[in-house]
């Protein structure tokens, strides 16, 4: 049995809330390395979740909604073919519902480019 007295990790700062954080930034997401072994009558409805999922972790709000041309050229291919990569504008929004859980949601909205070729993270000024 070990004697050594085990000490907790210091507890870090909090982070500050996100409430003044409106902010805009565009991606790229990969969907053919998310759609990897995917069931081919499955494939357009995951990749619409895979974007929920990843405005999600990008954005850290629960409520992510997804705009209809964004659906559609998800869905543009049909179900088993989903086009292999998308350039997404991600936005952090105020909700103004007074009703609603949380205080801010994300759109998610598409952004049509010619090619994806040296496209990275970008900030959007609005």
């Amino acid at each position: 049995i070990c004697c050594r007295s085990r000490k907790m990790a210091p507890k870090k700062d909090k982070k500050a809330s996100r409430v003044n954080d409106i902010i805009t930034r565009d991606y790229t997401i990969n969907m053919h390395k998310r759609l990897m072994g995917q069931t081919f009558k499955t494939r357009a409805p995951r990749a619409v979740s895979e974007v929920r999922k990843f405005a999600k972790k990008v954005m850290g709000t629960g409520d992510v909604r997804v705009d209809q041309k964004l659906n559609k050229y998800l869905w543009s291919k049909g179900i088993k073919n989903v086009p292999y990569r998308v350039r997404v504008r991600i936005a952090r929004k105020r909700n103004d519902d007074e009703d609603a859980k949380e205080k801010l949601y994300s759109l998610c909205t598409l952004v049509e480019v010619d090619s994806f070729k040296g496209e990275g993270t970008k900030i959007v000024q609005e």
